[in-house]
């Protein structure tokens, strides 16, 4: 299914207070701002499963801004932390219009699916880290 709808403003991320960016947050945000979060949120758009109702409940509860995205250095990839809805939502009063475990897990795989997709193009169109940029940080052995 097709979602006609605009996308929402990029996640920001938390940076570490203490100024140590290992996991380069601030860069991955510049990229999300420079069209990575657009461009992944109009591919996601086309494909997602996702009903136009349960967009809306996503959107009402601020989930996009929620999203967490993080270099990790050992796998050489971008990592991602995606917001959901809660297993006890029914009992929570989480939101009036989540009526069905369907909703939320549509929402909760909808945003997964978003959270790949972002992954993929900023690795793939945006970033240009080679492993060697966090080598130093790195106590592997020698094979010489």
């Amino acid at each position: 299914m097709t979602l006609d709808i605009d996308p929402p403003e990029p996640p920001t991320l938390v940076v570490s207070s203490t100024g140590d960016d290992e996991y380069r947050r601030q860069e991955i945000q510049e990229h999300l701002g420079a069209g990575a979060w657009e461009e992944a949120f109009e591919r996601w758009s086309q494909e997602t499963s996702i009903q136009s109702d349960a967009y809306q409940i996503a959107i009402e509860l601020e989930l996009f801004d929620r999203f967490d995205f993080f270099w990790d250095q050992f796998a050489n990839r971008v990592g991602y932390a995606a917001p959901g809805i809660p297993d006890d939502w029914d009992r929570a009063e989480y939101h009036e219009d989540l009526t069905s475990w369907r909703q939320a897990s549509s929402i909760n795989a909808g945003l997964a699916e978003l959270g790949q997709i972002v992954c993929d193009i900023l690795k793939d169109e945006y970033l240009d880290w080679e492993e060697e940029d966090w080598g130093d940080d790195l106590d592997l052995p020698s094979f010489e």
